[in-house]
């Protein structure tokens, strides 16, 4: 969960610290107080996109960072944390997010610098933020695919894995028959292109590793006079009368004298002995390599200019030799291609074929258990809905209908052959229609809760944040709205900002978020709610205006029924 979260310099926030408990977390204030504001701190924070707009005028940068815990040790932030080699200890992680002035972002996971979509990774395993934007994308029937894929990701995501495979070497199949089908003219131009390629590698006669080998022999030739004068120096000081190996000889001689009186003795004499003969073979190995030394002016002119030539091939064709040898290799290939189009056309025709069949077998499996999941979630739906008094109201899943045919492989797709829509009728006897053709704006609340309640316990993010999702309601829904919002935070935490006295009862944790101004400029506060500014807070909320007696006695009959409702809930 959400344990701590920093906010400073960022919008209308000089500094802000808050600590989160585990639970259900109401954020309430007036309108225009700072409220979303913390939520589009932590939407950044989740790997969102940022702006230069965030940063607080007059400050350098704006700064979020939020100290997650993770206690299931099965969690998948684990295995991101493996595969970006981010290290987790006592099962806490740092999610930093860093906006400069000047537009710049940097994002770090436990002080790891990472580039914005790995802390997207991250982000998505740990939060879930639902706001009125999102209901809004539950309109879009793109989007219902992916929310039923969200339903069993373990399953489904295994399945995608290996359509998506297929399917992806599918379409570098067809792009590669396309390229090499179309455009004669194109194909003739490319050819010559090649053809002159490989002409002036063939005459460059390149060899493996010859520009590492040429640069070495360059540095010696050109530091000939420094080489010679050290290995000479050297040599000098260990070979001849009292130089190093005539006072170590002497060393030798002088311990030998009494190695059968003293082990000690007798093993530093043994040592002494090895190391001399080591350093005579080596001096004797110097002196050769001085032998072999000499300095070749027109060699070095050789090398400038076969390193030139070389070079200039480099701009060309790769860094190294052995990548523009690669390249030679692809061009000897690909001209292959050109020569022969025919024969590799009807080659790559079999393998796309063959692909194709394999591919649409995996797209089948993926539909199949995309229809046992989408029963499953109907079902659920359907117990839901009567909670929220949609009693009447009927849910599907609508599939497009199962391709057939020798062309099927053709109507695959980045999701398989799978088109989705969410269906819905919320009045008796009225046909099912597309959620965005039948559902207001009250409803579209409702149903995003019910899916979001259904899939926390599904996805395993540690906290579900909601930003106004009881927009449009009122009343009885209202209540059991805030019912709701408490089941799903039995699952998982949650932070909901919350303009309903009946939503905001349920907290476990109150915090309340104001504006204050100070030396002319504006600041957000936030500050927990002891029990008795929590009544007069749901007060507020009441009456909007003014506090009286009876909404105080109103707001502590609903922090009652609350607590009864929850010491109830499993």
């Amino acid at each position: 969960m959400l344990t701590e979260l920093s906010i400073r310099d960022f919008a209308i926030i000089d500094q802000v610290s808050m600590t989160f408990n585990e639970g259900l977390t109401v954020l309430t204030g007036e309108t225009g107080a700072g409220k979303s504001i913390i939520i589009d701190a932590v939407q950044l924070l989740a790997g969102g996109r940022g702006s230069v707009e965030f940063v607080r005028h007059g400050a350098k940068k704006a700064e979020i960072e939020g100290l997650f815990t993770i206690e299931a040790n099965d969690h998948p932030i684990y295995e991101k944390s493996e595969q970006y080699g981010v290290e987790i200890q006592d099962g806490q992680i740092v999610l930093q997010r860093v906006i400069t002035a000047n537009g710049k972002s940097i994002c770090r996971v436990n002080s790891k610098l990472v580039t914005l979509a790995i802390l997207k990774e991250f982000g998505k395993t740990l939060i879930d933020i639902h706001s009125q934007h999102e209901t809004q994308s539950l309109m879009d029937p793109e989007n219902h695919i992916n929310l039923l894929d969200l339903y069993e990701p373990k399953k489904i995501a295994k399945a995608k894995q290996e359509y998506t495979y297929l399917y992806e070497k599918l379409s570098m199949l067809r792009k590669k028959y396309r390229q090499l089908n179309d455009n004669e003219q194109e194909m003739a131009h490319r050819l010559d292109l090649l053809e002159f390629q490989q002409k002036e590698l063939e005459q460059a006669n390149l060899a493996p590793d010859e520009d590492k080998e040429l640069e070495e022999e360059r540095a010696t030739l050109a530091n000939y006079e420094r080489i010679y004068q050290s290995l000479q120096d050297t040599y000098t000081a260990l070979y001849g009368e009292h130089r190093g190996l005539d006072w170590l000889n002497q060393a030798q001689m002088a311990i030998q004298d009494a190695k059968d009186y003293d082990p000690f003795i007798s093993e530093k004499a043994d040592e002494i002995s090895s190391n001399y003969y080591i350093l005579e073979e080596l001096t004797y190995q110097i002196r050769n390599h001085i032998d072999s030394l000499e300095y070749d002016p027109s060699r070095l002119n050789e090398i400038e200019a076969r390193l030139d030539e070389i070079n200039r091939l480099k701009k060309k064709y790769g860094p190294t030799v052995n990548e523009i040898l690669e390249y030679y290799a692809q061009i000897e290939e690909e001209m292959e291609e050109i020569t022969n189009k025919d024969s590799h056309l009807s080659n790559l025709a079999n393998q796309i074929q063959e692909i194709a069949q394999d591919a649409y077998l995996e797209a089948k499996q993926l539909h199949d258990i995309r229809k046992h999941a989408s029963d499953s979630l109907v079902e659920e739906v359907h117990k839901e809905l009567k909670s929220l008094y949609l009693e009447k109201a009927t849910f599907s899943i609508s599939f497009a209908e199962e391709p057939a045919g020798e062309d099927k492989a053709k109507l695959l797709h980045t999701n398989g052959f799978d088109q989705i829509r969410f269906m819905i009728s919320t009045n008796p006897g009225e046909p099912q229609k597309a959620l965005n053709k039948v559902a207001s704006g009250g409803e579209m609340s409702r149903i995003m809760l019910i899916l979001k309640k259904i899939f926390a316990k599904h996805q395993g993010v540690t906290s579900v944040i909601f930003d106004e999702v009881d927009t449009g309601v009122s009343g009885r829904v209202a209540q059991a709205i805030a019912e709701k919002i408490v089941q799903v935070s039995k699952d998982s935490q949650v932070l909901c900002i919350t303009h309903l006295p009946q939503v905001a009862a349920m907290a476990d944790t109150h915090k309340f978020i104001e504006k204050r101004q100070e030396k002319n400029r504006t600041s957000t506060l936030v500050s927990e709610l002891s029990s008795e500014q929590q009544v007069e807070e749901l007060s507020r909320m009441i009456t909007g205006t003014k506090l009286t007696e009876t909404a105080k006695e109103h707001a502590k009959e609903l922090l009652e029924l609350a607590s009864s409702f929850k010491s109830h809930t499993v």
